[in-house]
């Protein structure tokens, strides 16, 4: 049996998820009692595929800013190292169908966007790595895919 980590994420068999899905990966309660929901989306096959750094930064910025347009409840959206997916994270919401819902609406209004937000030099630390038509791509792959979100294992 392996060691239990700190990160929740270590303690994830990766070999056993099917991506692309959505999964509540952790609840925190805080000293007054806010609760924060950090859910796992994963758009890319753990250890078999990943996101292109240009589309994945595109895609955080973009998800980052539209999400807002859909909820005030986002308190970060994160990509992770691996580049198979994001944290999204969220105060005091606890429907999983409405996250998915959220979601879904922030990859349509991707799908729809002209530009990447806050692509420059002055509000962004690396504004040369941007693909807004990768960006495109994996809103368009993980939205095609929308009935296999809750199915996290194979």
């Amino acid at each position: 049996m392996t060691k239990k980590m700190n990160v929740e994420s270590f303690n994830l068999d990766h070999t056993k998820v099917k991506a692309p899905y959505v999964r509540l990966a952790g609840k925190k309660i805080g000293i007054h009692g806010d609760e924060i929901y950090k859910y796992d989306v994963r758009f890319k096959q753990p250890n078999q595929a990943h996101m292109e750094m240009p589309a994945l930064h595109s895609l955080e910025h973009l998800m980052a800013e539209l999400s807002r347009n859909h909820t005030d409840k986002i308190v970060d959206i994160s990509p992770m190292g691996c580049q198979t997916g994001f944290y999204v994270s969220l105060i005091n919401h606890d429907s999983y169908e409405a996250v998915l819902k959220i979601i879904e609406q922030t990859l349509q209004d991707v799908l729809a966007a002209k530009e990447v937000p806050a692509c420059n030099e002055v509000q962004c630390g690396w504004a040369a790595s941007h693909s807004l038509e990768g960006a495109q791509a994996l809103a368009e792959e993980f939205l095609a895919k929308r009935g296999e979100w809750s199915t996290v294992f194979a």
